[in-house]
């Protein structure tokens, strides 16, 4: 599994099924599917050049590392979600 797992998977399959693919199979262990939305939010921001910016986990139990946020790039490192993002010039 790993870099070249997700690779293929952002090549041939959507998006959506991509992501739940990576966040349930590609981590162990796996990370909940409640994070799915919060990947997808960290993802388009990261997009934007936001790397500063919050994402708030939603509501519930979720957190990150004990916060109710966390930055896109807190994010995109801790769920490896590089392979996600649209390279930018």
């Amino acid at each position: 599994m790993g870099a070249s797992s997700v690779k293929d998977m952002v090549s041939y399959a959507k998006t959506d099924t991509a992501l739940w693919w990576h966040l349930t199979c590609n981590h162990y262990p796996p990370l909940p599917t409640s994070l799915l939305p919060v990947a997808k939010r960290a993802i388009a921001k990261a997009n934007r050049g936001e790397y500063d910016a919050k994402v708030f986990m939603g509501k519930g139990k979720l957190t990150f590392r004990g916060r109710k946020s966390a930055t896109v790039a807190e994010l995109v490192e801790s769920m490896h979600l590089q392979e996600f993002i649209e390279e930018q010039e």
